[in-house]
């Protein structure tokens, strides 16, 4: 155990600002439940179309790097082949970006917009126009807007990681062709603390779907009761098996769970495909993908402002969804994109930008193309009602109720909870393998300290825990999406950075490139004129002779 290794001021300063939320809120649970949501109110109703411009942007900026000279760089030597297959690297890069969160509301969120359908349509009037935004708003939300969220820290920090051979993999480190030696100052450690709050926040988010899902899953099985002290066993069992994962490390733990994982979420969507309302699903899924083209830049910018008007209603559909999810991928993104980014070895910008983005976004439309298309169906053919089961018993036992309704009811409700499982552990086993990585001040052959791992692996486990057992988990979810406001603008740095930071480097090799190449093609072309305009003189000559 190295412990010169660590950045202490880092490492401490994270878990004191974790401590120094929870212990109120542990206290004071309600009041403190009550600000963090009239402050989360304040963020999401007047700032929220910042978040709107902030994901449109970084997708336009990502297409244009991925085209441009700054997407040709390879990240690492020039002749050196990707670290992971193609696979195995899609496979890490979505598990560790969605989670257990997937299997949640790709099966549930259209029942939401089914009840309360954007744009002001009016549910029971507009029943045709209902159907379609609610197969298609969940495909929007888990598309490449939030795919390119990910992926922008990932380009930097890999760039810095690989190309600069910078032994640091850090938000602060990244920033400092802007910062430049700030980035060792107060001011640098405060950017990785927010990020570390941040993701321990989004990690809570995601254990505050993933817990609660798996232990209906388990209770339907068994017939065991839901109860607290069961959730507590289930969580404790998932920690052991992200623990032991991020303890043997990347190759030996982190990738064979995520192919494992990639493998069962296969079968689970072959199998709900082929024995499901297969036509049904392909014609809603495909009229989907319609619908985001032809929309695309109008749901990317809807704000609703005649809410601010009195003689309109507001629905707060915006602020409730688009603004919370891309809060919520931002809050991720520094976590999602340094994982990206320690995966990427042997790529280029180009396969990072344009792979993250296809594969991350093929791989939500198929599960909310399949599971929640199949969903819809059972709702409106009237086979089961689930919206019923939403409303009355919650979203968590509506989940499992639909799996229900497939063929082998009980093995595909095992295989679904298997699948929660290891998809809860790859998101958490990644987190503490990117929050010792940034709590340390080198990353000897990119693996992080065993200890530190652990560390950061339990204590994503035991402080969720304690507020799950008060009530208080959603609250701390909502803190750290208002706690990431100021990501946006350290977003727009990240950018600058890279393009100042690569732009310079591809000039400064130009300088330095031998021109001979060049010098022999403009020779050769000046001989060449010169014997065209011989020939001509030539050919002058001899039709003067023949006059």
């Amino acid at each position: 155990m190295n412990r010169k290794l660590i950045d202490w001021p880092t490492f401490i300063a994270s878990f004191v600002l974790l401590l120094a939320v929870v212990i109120p809120l542990v206290i004071y649970p309600e009041a403190g439940e009550a600000f963090v949501n009239r402050l989360n109110d304040f963020v999401a109703g007047n700032f929220g179309f910042l978040y709107l411009i902030m994901g449109l942007g970084i997708f336009f900026f990502l297409i244009f790097v991925a085209f441009s000279q700054n997407g040709h760089v390879k990240l690492g030597e020039k002749d050196e082949k990707p670290e992971f297959g193609t696979a195995s690297w899609a496979g890490m890069l979505f598990s560790a970006g969605i989670g257990s969160s997937i299997l949640y509301w790709a099966t549930i969120e259209w029942a939401y917009y089914y009840q309360g359908p954007p744009f002001g349509i009016d549910p029971s009037e507009a029943q045709i126009e209902t159907i379609q935004w609610a197969s298609t708003y969940g495909i929007f939300h888990w598309g490449p807007i939030a795919w390119a969220i990910y992926t922008l820290p990932a380009i930097p920090m890999a760039y810095f990681f690989y190309v600069r051979k910078t032994p640091v993999i850090k938000i602060s480190e990244t920033l400092r062709p802007i910062l430049g030696n700030t980035s060792d100052s107060i001011i640098g450690k405060v950017i990785d603390v927010l990020f570390i709050f941040g993701l321990l926040g989004g990690a809570g988010t995601t254990l505050a779907l993933g817990t609660p899902l798996i232990t209906a899953g388990v209770s339907d099985i068994t017939g065991l009761e839901d109860t607290m002290l069961l959730r507590t066993i289930i969580l404790l069992g998932v920690t052991v098996i992200f623990g032991i994962s991020s303890y043997l490390g990347l190759k030996e733990g982190i990738k064979r769970l995520s192919d494992f994982n990639l493998a069962l979420a296969v079968f689970l969507l072959v199998f709900v495909f082929i024995t499901g309302p297969t036509l049904f699903i392909s014609e809603a899924t495909t009229n989907s993908i319609g619908l985001i083209l032809d929309n695309f830049f109008h749901m990317s910018t809807w704000t609703e402002p005649l809410a601010n008007i009195s003689n309109f209603e507001e629905t707060g559909f915006p602020e409730a969804w688009t603004v919370f999810y891309w809060a919520w991928w931002l809050v991720y993104a520094p976590f999602v994109g340094l994982f990206i980014a320690r995966i990427s070895r042997g790529r280029t910008i180009r396969q990072v930008i344009v792979g993250t983005i296809v594969y991350g976004s093929l791989g939500c439309l198929l599960f909310f193309g399949i599971m929640g298309n199949f969903g819809l169906y059972l709702q409106l053919t009237g086979a089961y009602d689930v919206v019923s089961v939403l409303n009355d018993q919650g979203a968590p036992i509506a989940i499992i109720s639909i799996i229900n309704q497939l063929p082998l009811a009980k093995l595909m409700v095992i295989i679904f909870v298997i699948l929660s499982i290891v998809f809860l552990a790859t998101t958490f086993d990644s987190s503490s393998y990117i929050l010792a990585s940034v709590t340390q001040k080198e990353v000897d052959d990119g693996e992080p300290e065993r200890w530190n791992r652990l560390f950061w692996a339990f204590t994503l486990c035991i402080l969720p825990l304690t507020l799950m057992f008060l009530g208080g988990l959603s609250t701390l979810q909502t803190a750290s999406i208002v706690g990431g406001f100021p990501l946006i603008f350290i977003m727009f740095m990240l950018a600058i950075s890279f393009m100042k930071a690569s732009t310079g480097d591809l000039k400064a090799e130009d300088k330095f490139r031998p021109k001979t190449v060049v010098l022999d093609y403009r020779r050769i072309r000046e001989r060449l004129r010169r014997r065209r305009l011989k020939l001509k003189e030539r050919d002058e000559e001899k039709n003067q002779r023949d006059e």
